[in-house]
């Protein structure tokens, strides 16, 4: 389980790097409420952008975005209008985006980035 968690927040430090060097401002990482976890909150230009970051050892249990499922996506819209109603600030635009991170022994991590994926 250690190791779980570990690999997840390597995955989340390099998806954040990733999303800065595309531009991305993070406005909040890790935000929590009693319904669950954001994993990113970020902005571009006028749109608030909230992303689901899924890391991978392998692909034995398919890919890291397939891990994003219908459930996963009902909460996480859940929870950003949680955060959208606590922040206090009006956003016209808002994006759902998944960033899946592999990362396999003795070779580059692999990042993908799927804009507005749900």
């Amino acid at each position: 389980m250690a190791g779980n968690i570990a690999l997840g927040a390597r995955g989340e430090d390099l998806a954040t790097e990733f999303l800065i060097d595309a531009g991305l401002d993070i406005v909040e990482r890790n935000w929590r409420c009693r319904y669950g976890e954001l994993d990113v909150i970020a902005t571009e230009d006028d749109r608030i952008v909230f992303i689901e970051v899924k890391t991978r050892s392998g692909l034995g249990y398919g890919s890291p975005a397939e891990a994003v499922t219908f459930a996963k996506r009902r909460r996480i819209r859940v929870l950003a209008l949680q955060w959208l109603g606590d922040s206090g600030r009006s956003w016209s635009k808002v994006r759902f985006d998944v960033v899946a991170v592999l990362i396999c022994r003795n070779q580059e991590p692999v990042i993908e980035h799927f804009v507005d994926a749900f």
